[in-house]
């Protein structure tokens, strides 16, 4: 199996780490193969985000992109593909798309041996690297906060109720970072009025997001903080 560069990855000088997951358009032969006409267009991607995050480079935050679809590989599921949502979800090795349609064509899915190969070498690579970038941003630092970057359709029966808030900021409940920090990302939406937004609504964060951060409020010397951010996508941007 020929797996090249399953990720993009520029180090940074501040002790913060964006991670884009599901970015990635590149499809291996047995993927691409058997793709319905409908999945083709990758409509599930996370389209821009690479472009709209492209100015925390410049702050000094490293990046982390992946580069194949999530139609081969789910990067941002856990690898024994537990459900991160009770909801009607994707899993890490999406069979259908949002909206509920098929992925692949009858009987042309990816074989179980091709998939395996997947998971070794293009997800443990890229969560390999984000462990090893946290480490070093804690090692330097005391402490590193990780934020996980998404887009998404603002309609999707098949997910969720109504229309997306623009902002879709999550925490896993609160158990991901301190409120400190949610607080002032909140106040960040707050001081504007072109966008609306919302914390820990649908999207609340999912595998990158256990509690790591330390009781106290504040980041503490050798804890990471994490969060993710999901943007809601018009039809006509």
């Amino acid at each position: 199996m020929m797996i090249r560069d399953p990720f993009e990855f520029q180090s940074g000088q501040l002790p913060l780490l964006i991670s884009i997951p599901h970015a990635g358009t590149r499809l291996t032969p047995a993927v691409e193969k058997g793709l319905t006409d409908e999945a083709r267009p990758l409509q599930d991607t996370d389209w821009h985000i690479p472009r709209l995050y492209d100015f925390t480079r410049a702050m000094g935050a490293s990046v982390l992109v992946g580069n194949y679809s999530r139609l081969v590989i789910d990067l941002n599921r856990p690898a024994d593909d537990k459900p991160l949502y009770t909801t009607a979800t994707t899993g890490l090795f999406p069979d259908v798309l949002f909206d509920g349609r098929p992925s692949f064509l009858p009987d042309a899915a990816p074989s179980d041996e091709e998939r395996a190969g997947y998971l070794q070498n293009i997800w443990q690579p890229y969560h390999q690297q984000l462990q090893n970038e946290l480490a070093r941003l804690k090692a330097q630092h005391g402490y590193a906060l990780l934020f996980d970057a998404h887009s998404i359709a603002s309609v999707i029966p098949r997910l969720f109720d109504g229309k997306l808030p623009d902002l879709n900021l999550g925490t896993n409940g609160g158990e991901s970072c301190p409120a400190s920090l949610s607080d002032r990302l909140v106040t960040c939406c707050q001081q504007q009025q072109q966008f609306s937004h919302v914390l820990n609504g649908r999207f609340k964060g999912g595998l990158h997001y256990p509690r790591l951060w330390s009781p106290a409020g504040t980041p503490a010397r050798g804890t990471v903080g994490a969060g993710a951010g999901e943007l809601y996508v018009r039809a006509d941007i």
